[in-house]
């Protein structure tokens, strides 16, 4: 009978552990390669931009200021003689034409004096008759050798004296007649009267002319601004580019905005171009001249003020949300032919209809980033997404 080996069944057991670690092992590696797969780095995709070329029309380039109005004739209406106020012949504030009628001074004094000068200067005229007359007698005489020289010299003299006489009483005549005049205060011209600044029954005009009321003009209006040196180079150097005149600059339009109104609904032109700079602000002062017959600005109003006094025929704008800051100035995202972010910098104009002027720095052919321009930078490659500039992306001064 065969004895049976006491080894076998430990080497079994030995073997099946080392196919199991050998399978453990196997299935690590595994493990570690499956996961050294999902670690692999994948660069993401480009980021989607909204980008367009610049718009492309005609713009006006206006010189822009603040002004304020003033009257083109202010009046303070005074006595200018003495008497009681008799009446107020006007409303506190009412427009009156030419020739109205405000104030009633005491007439009746003035009346009487009036009378009482052409009363001799009658008089004054009956002397110059009947001086003339004799002085004709007595040349006649002379001439006859009926009466002397002597009586004729003295005939010529009281003749003289006469003409004399009624030059001074037809001058005090005159005078009676202005002063009379003066009791009657009438509107220089059409404008707005104030409130009365005296009332009826006061004296007035005693020791110096005493103001009764001012009358201010309305249509049309003084609109009064400054131009800083810089734009007065550049309308100087446009005016002569363009052959102008002085007298043609005179004729400039200017348009005028109040500060709650929408643009420029005012309009009317250049009126006066001071011959000097002002050294102390380095600015020159501008008149215009606007029709004001609605009587809708009122002297002493702040303005918006533009000059129109170029027009380039195809300027380049883009949306200010596309324009970004630096300390170098400002600039814009431009993607190149290789859709990679290049920075451009720009100088920039005005706004014109929401879009700003790109002055220079820009080309008409460039793809503008519009939109994002925190998601990208220079060098950055980007997916684009070419769109149009409407003008609900402008973005309003």
């Amino acid at each position: 009978m065969t004895a049976a080996n006491p080894a076998s069944p430990a080497r079994r057991n030995g073997a099946r552990r080392h196919i199991v670690r050998g399978l453990c092992a196997a299935a690590s590696v595994a493990v570690l390669a499956g996961c050294e797969d999902k670690n692999t780095f994948v660069a993401p995709p480009p980021p989607k931009v909204d980008v367009a070329t610049p718009v492309q029309r005609p713009v006006t380039r206006y010189i822009e200021a603040t002004g304020n109005t003033a009257p083109i004739k202010s009046v303070d209406l005074v006595a200018r003689v003495q008497g009681f106020l008799q009446s107020i012949d006007y409303q506190d504030g009412s427009f009156v034409k030419q020739g109205t009628q405000l104030f009633t001074i005491e007439p009746e004094t003035y009346k009487l004096k009036l009378e009482q000068a052409q009363a001799a200067e009658t008089g004054a005229q009956a002397s110059v008759r009947q001086s003339e007359a004799d002085y004709k007698r007595q040349a006649e005489l002379v001439q006859r050798q009926a009466v002397s020289q002597a009586t004729l010299d003295n005939s010529t003299s009281t003749r003289d004296n006469a003409q004399a006489n009624l030059q001074q009483a037809q001058a005090n005549t005159k005078l009676a007649q202005v002063n009379y005049g003066y009791t009657k205060v009438t509107a220089p011209f059409d404008g707005i009267v104030s409130a009365h600044m005296v009332s009826v029954g006061e004296l007035v005009g005693v020791s110096s002319p005493t103001q009764l009321a001012s009358i201010v003009a309305m249509d049309p209006i003084y609109v009064n601004f400054t131009v800083n040196e810089q734009d007065v180079l550049r309308i100087r150097a446009e005016a002569t580019r363009r052959g102008l005149t002085p007298a043609d600059m005179k004729q400039f339009p200017i348009q005028v905005g109040l500060q709650t109104e929408a643009g420029y609904p005012h309009e009317g032109k250049l009126d006066y171009v001071s011959p000097t700079l002002n050294q102390s602000t380095g600015t020159l002062a501008v008149r215009g001249l606007v029709p004001n017959d609605k009587r809708v600005l009122l002297p002493g109003y702040f303005v918006r003020v533009r000059v129109p006094f170029d027009q380039e025929k195809s300027a380049l704008l883009v949306p200010d949300t596309a324009l970004g800051s630096d300390q170098g100035g400002r600039y814009v995202l431009v993607a190149n032919a290789d859709n990679v972010v290049e920075q451009r910098k720009v100088q920039i104009g005005p706004v014109d209809n929401g879009l700003r002027v790109i002055e220079s720095g820009l080309k008409p052919e460039d793809r503008v980033v519009i939109a994002g321009l925190l998601r990208v930078i220079p060098g950055q490659k980007i997916d684009p997404q070419v769109t149009k500039i409407e003008q609900s992306q402008a973005s309003s001064k």
